[in-house]
């Protein structure tokens, strides 16, 4: 019980914001707030694009809040999409208890609200490392126009068990991406660096070995670590060949 406490404690770990904090950014911006629940707020933020092609809806990892992870995903406009990205229960501003649970229902809370009032031509889900469970469920449950996994795991159970021998811990969360994607039909990119510590590139190659889509690719990134793929040209080359390609990859 104890041993289950802690790996929470390490898995989600949220950086809480003043509700009156200012988010200052280089591109343009808007903040979004989202309420899944009565009690429960979610904040979000909307990199805005001329004449987008369409929305990325941007899932983060899972430590910090929207001050870090806004300004990697704003990285991500230059691909002509709006770029969403928001804060999870009890990250920065967004009230409420974070769960698996939570995590999946928010996520699709707030897809149906992005698609009912921007109603976009393309939806493109990214997720990074913790987000990349919760993309490849709503993925499951959506079929987007496009899906990018980056630093990903085969689930949880597989990648905690990479550190904590089973006999120690059976993990109760799961986050089962082989298990969400394994119909899917839809292009996917999954990017992943050889020298990842905290998500070992193993986890990822077997969630890509796992997969009998025609349309995933999986990308490695030789010396790439859990934080820097986007220190490297493959990444930005890998990006831009699967995003601008018309469907297919």
């Amino acid at each position: 019980m104890i041993l289950k406490w802690i790996l929470k404690k390490i898995i989600f770990r949220p950086v809480k914001l003043k509700p009156n904090h200012l988010f200052n950014f280089i591109p343009e911006f808007t903040e979004l707030t989202f309420h899944p629940h009565p009690n429960v707020s979610l904040s979000a933020l909307h990199f805005k694009v001329n004449n987008p092609k369409g929305i990325l809806i941007y899932f983060h990892g899972n430590k910090g809040n929207l001050e870090r992870w806004g300004i990697i995903a704003s990285e991500l406009t230059r691909f002509n999409y709006d770029v969403i990205a928001f804060d999870y229960r009890s990250y920065g501003k967004s009230t409420g208890v974070v769960s698996e649970l939570n995590l999946f229902n928010d996520a699709m809370f707030c897809y149906t609200q992005l698609k009912e009032t921007l109603n976009p031509k393309e939806i493109i889900l990214y997720g990074r490392s913790l987000g990349t469970g919760i993309a490849s469920w709503l993925s499951g449950q959506i079929n987007p126009t496009k899906l990018i996994l980056e630093t990903p795991f085969y689930d949880m159970p597989h990648l905690i068990n990479l550190f904590v021998p089973k006999v120690f811990y059976t993990p109760h969360l799961r986050f089962s991406s082989h298990r969400y994607l394994k119909n899917s039909t839809y292009p996917i990119l999954i990017l992943h660096g050889t020298r990842d510590g905290v998500v070992p590139f193993i986890s990822g190659k077997k969630l890509a070995d796992s997969l009998i889509n025609p349309k995933m690719q999986f990308v490695t990134i030789k010396g790439g670590k859990h934080n820097n793929l986007n220190t490297h040209v493959l990444y930005w080359d890998s990006l831009t060949q699967f995003i601008e390609a018309n469907g297919h990859y």
